[in-house]
């Protein structure tokens, strides 16, 4: 079944509402331009809420490795999100810190780039949070399991589901209100996943 990843919580209310749904990831922003930016001290305060069912994944762009490496391994997250131009060389200085999994982001534009990425993961999106769609035609030939994100909601992550099969689906803005995360769009997209919501 594919996995699901609902990012930017920021609010302890977002992750009571995680907790009711466990999906398999959850994302904190830790990109100071973003709206959704969450401080390490934050981050550990919420972390320190969710079960211990669902991994913390942090989202960083262009980001200290160190930095990086040093909320790995404090177990603030339990996955890194690599999400500006960091390269394969990046990676591998952050995997010499730490032992925990890597995804790395790209836009859709670079697919290509991506089946040879030293990521554990790869996500596909169409920009830094931009909540739009892509063409999903160009990831009809892409045989790595990837992350699927970019203008995903309620009411079309059944369809790209089903056309396309991806490890996981990241949503963020498609389960917002008002540049909040909101509680029923949430149980909303998880039951378009995964037909019920627990």
């Amino acid at each position: 079944m594919t996995k699901i990843k609902l990012c930017g919580l920021s609010r302890l209310e977002d992750i009571e509402v995680a907790n009711e749904l466990l999906p398999e990831y959850i994302g904190f922003v830790f990109a100071p331009e973003s709206k959704r930016y969450v401080t390490p001290a934050q981050a550990k305060e919420l972390r320190g809420a969710l079960s211990k069912e669902i991994l913390a994944v942090g989202v960083f762009v262009n980001e200290d490795y160190k930095a990086v490496a040093e909320l790995l391994n404090a177990g603030i997250i339990d996955v890194a999100q690599l999400h500006g131009g960091e390269t394969d060389a990046y990676i591998q200085i952050l995997r010499a810190k730490t032992n925990k999994p890597i995804i790395k982001t790209f836009k859709h534009q670079h697919i290509a780039l991506a089946n040879d990425s030293l990521g554990d993961y790869v996500m596909i999106d169409s920009g830094k949070g931009s909540g739009r769609a892509f063409n999903w035609n160009l990831l009809k030939d892409f045989k790595r399991p990837y992350f699927l994100a970019g203008g995903l909601t309620p009411k079309n992550v059944g369809y790209a589901i089903e056309r396309l099969h991806p490890f996981a689906v990241d949503v963020s803005s498609g389960i917002e209100t008002d540049g909040l995360k909101d509680a029923d769009k949430m149980r909303e997209f998880v039951r378009a996943v995964r037909g019920d919501v627990k």
